[in-house]
């Protein structure tokens, strides 16, 4: 058994990765932790009563580290990199799924998240825990960079657009690099759980709305891996919208065409990017948020239309977003089978 700690244990994210965790046969979960919340799990996230009986409490690194060989960090951004150097000091693993470890640059994190990093000289040095495009790097770490829901969204999709190509039109890229439009709709509960006026039910439901056009701190981390993971350098342009529904992210991506390339040719990338890939499933139809709810699932298609190259992928951002692919991360880390827990 692997003892786990999980930090910041009263959000969305959290109660999704101890459902996650109490039905993995090698996972014990020993700490959670809180600034605030002094009760038992069942007490905070009622879904748990009866399951795990665990009270939150506010530990130190030290603390989290003597009973805890793995660390989950749900937490907001600059929170995690204050306690991680202690945590890897005290040899336990940390995955962190907040953003302090996704960018690698200090300056980029400080212009986009407007403070300081507390832990600058790992920016870059930490595996990006997408398992999809860089597992290898993820075996064995110490530390993972869990990424955020809307890049998971757009990044699997174009990736394999980027860095592919047909058998009739060898050569790298399908697609142009650096127009990229970006547009995604999200599920309530990736504003968390805190109470925001812009969340709250009279102003949410039955409305759908966009935000933090050009501002969006996903922006620079989508931007990060589709130049590294696609070998180019990406330019992007993002909109997210919130809509009147509780999870799930629906993405759909606006590209040039490199080259001249069917719609089945790019299909036939696609699939033959992620053929062995357990969680993501290139389908024919166009993907909806409800069929991939509760999973770790990705659904992803492409199409060609008005001289544009379209993807359309659907995540719940909870779980495949989230919770889901830390869980991978996590199996990845201590030598587990990968879909432990999460087929």
């Amino acid at each position: 058994m692997t003892t786990i700690a999980i930090l910041g244990a009263t959000g969305y994210t959290a109660v999704e990765l101890i459902k996650i965790l109490l039905r993995h046969p090698q996972a014990e979960i020993t700490a959670l932790t809180s600034r605030e919340e002094t009760r038992s799990v069942g007490a905070v996230h009622q879904s748990l009563a009866g399951r795990l009986e665990l009270s939150m409490k506010n530990l130190t690194p030290q603390e989290i580290a003597r009973c805890a060989e793995c660390v989950f960090c749900c937490l907001p951004h600059t929170a995690s990199a204050k306690v991680v150097p202690e945590l890897l000091q005290s040899g336990a693993k940390v995955i962190d799924l907040g953003a302090d470890y996704r960018l690698d640059s200090a300056e980029t994190f400080e212009t986009w998240y407007g403070e300081k990093h507390p832990d600058p000289a790992r920016l870059g040095k930490v595996p990006y825990g997408l398992p999809e495009l860089f597992r290898n790097q993820i075996i064995g770490a110490n530390l993972v960079a869990n990424p955020g829901c809307y890049p998971t969204s757009a990044i699997l999709p174009l990736v394999p657009l980027l860095r592919g190509h047909s058998p009739r039109l060898p050569g790298a890229g399908l697609i142009e690099p650096t127009d990229i439009i970006i547009d995604s709709k999200s599920g309530v509960s990736g504003a968390g759980r805190t109470p925001k006026q812009s969340t709250l039910y009279p102003e949410c439901n039955e409305s759908i709305s966009a935000y933090s056009i050009g501002t969006h701190r996903h922006a620079p981390e989508i931007e990060q891996i589709l130049s590294t993971g696609g070998g180019q350098s990406a330019k992007i342009i993002f909109t997210p919208h919130l809509t009147p529904m509780d999870r799930g992210i629906l993405t759909v991506t606006y590209s040039k065409p490199a080259k001249p390339a069917t719609q089945d040719e790019l299909m036939t990338v696609l699939r033959d990017f992620y053929r062995n890939e357990p969680f993501v499933h290139v389908v024919d139809h166009l993907p909806a948020t409800k069929d991939v709810s509760g999973t770790n699932f990705v659904h992803l298609t492409v199409r060609v239309t008005g001289g544009r190259v379209l993807t359309v992928s659907a995540i719940d951002n909870l779980v495949k977003g989230a919770s889901g692919t830390a869980v991978q991360n996590f199996n990845l880390m201590f030598g587990y089978p990968e879909t432990t827990a999460l087929i």
